[in-house]
Order: C-alpha cells, then sequence, then structure tokens
C-alpha cells in the first residue's frame, strides 16, 4: 500500500482524499453518486496501483459504494464513524466539519488505526444479519401493538387481558362488549383491528422464523451445538460478529461483545467495570443464551452458576461471568467454522 484513499460517503456526493504514508494529499475529488460513480472514482484514482481505500461506515451510509470498489477489486477497509471524528478534532489538526476534511480524517484514521475491518463481499453472514434484524423488528412491533391492545381492552372490559396478550382471548372479551357511547365504539373498533393485525404479524414471524431456520442451517455453523443457542441466536452471532479470524484471541472478540469487564485504575488503585461497549446486538445475544442455561438445572451453564454464586458472587456477577465464557465458547466456534468452510 503506497497511498490511502478516504471517502466521505453521502446521499447525493462522495468526497475521496489520497494521502501518502506522510499523510500528505495527493489528490481529491467529488463525484455526484449515480450509476457512475464507481468508474469515476477509479478513473480518478488510476496510475496509482497499490491503493488502498478507506470507507467511512462501510456498514451503513457507505455500504453499497463499499460493495461496489471490493466486486471491481479494490481493498477496502470500514471506518467507524466515530473513529473518524475523533481523528478529525484530535489528529488531523483541521477540526472544521466539512466533506474534504472528513475524508482526509477517514484516510488519516486508516493509516493510523492498527486493524480495521477489511469490507468483504455481501454472504451468508449478511444474509443472517438482515434477516434477524427484520425479525427482531417484527417482535418490537409486535410487542408496541401488544401494549396498545392491552390498553385499548383494559379501557372497555374491567381488569382487561390477563398477563400476556392471547389473541383468542382478547377477541372472546371484545365479543361480549356492548360499546354504550361514541369513545367505546371507537375503542372496540381499534382493538378488533389490531387483533387483526397481530394475526397477521404473527404469520410474517413464523415465516421470518423460518428462513433464518434455512440460512442458518445453510451456512452449517456448529453454534447450535451449544446449550441455549437456537437458529435466532446463532443468526444474531454469525450476522454480527462479522468475519471472526480478525479476532485474534477470544479476549478481543469478548471485548467487542461487551462481556469482558472494562479495567479502571487511578493511584495504583485497579477494579474493574461493567462494560457498556462492544456490540449490544451480540451482547444481547449471549444473554439470552446465558439465561436459556440457567434455566435448566442440567445445562453446564447452570452448574457454572451455581458454582460462582458460591464463591461469593451476587446473581448479577454470576450472569455476567457465564456471558464471558460464552463468548469464548461463541468465539472458538466461529473461528473453527470459518476455518472449515476456508479449507474447501
Amino acid at each position: 500500500m503506497d497511498v490511502m484513499i478516504g471517502v466521505d460517503p453521502h446521499k447525493g456526493s462522495h468526497t475521496a482524499t489520497m494521502l501518502d504514508r506522510g499523510e500528505h494529499e495527493l489528490r481529491r475529488i467529488k463525484v455526484r453518486v449515480g450509476v457512475r460513480q464507481v468508474s469515476q472514482l477509479l478513473e480518478w484514482a488510476d496510475g496509482v496501483t497499490a491503493r488502498t481505500w478507506a470507507v467511512e461506515s462501510a456498514g451503513g451510509m457507505g455500504y453499497l459504494l463499499s460493495q461496489q470498489l471490493v466486486a471491481a477489486g479494490e481493498t477496502v477497509l470500514n471506518v467507524p464513524a466515530t473513529l473518524a471524528s475523533r481523528v478529525r478534532v484530535l489528529g488531523t489538526g483541521q477540526s472544521s466539519k466539512s466533506d474534504p476534511n472528513d475524508a482526509r480524517s477517514v484516510a488519516v484514521a486508516a493509516l493510523r488505526a492498527p486493524s480495521l475491518a477489511v469490507v468483504r463481499r455481501a454472504d451468508h453472514i449478511t444474509v443472517c444479519r438482515l434477516l434477524v434484524k427484520h425479525h427482531n423488528d417484527l417482535g418490537r412491533w409486535r410487542n408496541k401493538l401488544c401494549c396498545r391492545l392491552h390498553a385499548l381492552v383494559g379501557e372497555l372490559v374491567p381488569g382487561g387481558i390477563e398477563k400476556e396478550v392471547v389473541l383468542n382471548q382478547a377477541r372472546s372479551l371484545l365479543e361480549e362488549v356492548e360499546p354504550d357511547d361514541a369513545a367505546a365504539v371507537e375503542r372496540h373498533r381499534q382493538a378488533v383491528e389490531l387483533i387483526d393485525e397481530l394475526e397477521h404479524l404473527d404469520v410474517v414471524m413464523r415465516d421470518s422464523r423460518t428462513r433464518i431456520t434455512t440460512a442458518v442451517a445453510a451456512s452449517q455453523t456448529t453454534l447450535t451445538e451449544i446449550f441455549g443457542v437456537g437458529p435466532i441466536v446463532a443468526g444474531m452471532l454469525i450476522g454480527y460478529s462479522g468475519d471472526p479470524t480478525r479476532f485474534t484471541t477470544s479476549s478481543r472478540y469478548a471485548a467487542y461483545t461487551g462481556t469482558a469487564p472494562v479495567e479502571f485504575s487511578s493511584g495504583g488503585r485497579i477494579t474493574h467495570r461493567l462494560s457498556r461497549r462492544g456490540n449490544r446486538r451480540l451482547n444481547h445475544a449471549l444473554h439470552i443464551a446465558a439465561i436459556t442455561q440457567i434455566r435448566h438445572p442440567h445445562s453446564p451453564g447452570r452448574r457454572y452458576y451455581d458454582r460462582k454464586l458460591t464463591e461469593g458472587k451476587t446473581p448479577r456477577e454470576a450472569i455476567r461471568s457465564l456471558k464471558r465464557r460464552l463468548s469464548d465458547v461463541v468465539w472458538r466456534h466461529l473461528v473453527a467454522d470459518a476455518r472449515r468452510v476456508a479449507a474447501r
């Protein structure tokens, strides 16, 4: 790599800056977003063979551009927006917010950062991430509709629906209600519409769950062999972990999942605190697996959890320890799966 090309992507335009190893600007270009955006960038960079592209938020705003560059045979790095922002303020000497300065900060961040993720062509990892994100969005929307249905039925029937929403129970309650004023009629109508929408949403979620199961099976992962990891949790772990080989040790993966405690030291006093960093979706997936193991007395996680309690840890601390342990197990499975696929 002789030069680093930083790209600041936007909806209407992309700004690119080419820097050498000494962080001196060689070229700069701004192209409009369109069918010729990649060809224009490649023509602009023509003549520099040993080049690497650094795209800000290659998994977000810069996804399409980065995928097009990879398809053209280019090497592309993913620069997180937070890292580029910090470099712009602290590392480039140009703190003013502008597209050229942003592109320069992206390139500088790529030159200085020790290990940025290399953008790869979309594969089963991307498919799993898309499927589980859609499924989780459906689940959140269903919870919201259930809360609205609870409130409406509670305003029509004394006591409302007991505990979780059961659609048949809700429909039976509403059939017995005879609204006596205009407000009650409107509440009744909205509640019936919510039940119809929830029934349709349940069908969509069953189809979504089936597609996730098929995608996870097609990836030939061994994650489902872990107690408490079903197809949906496995899809979350595959989709949001990305390329597992970029984590050289299980500790690095634990830091990425937010299951490794953060060291805090001051004046020679060293303590460890709960990490709020890392990928929270992966942390959530590991939490689901940990709770599932704890609920089953015959699981290995429950024995580990009980041992931590006998050592004097609180239930929350024991769960965190179990999640850290599960993170190592998941990392080993992910790496083994990736190496097995690469060996074919």
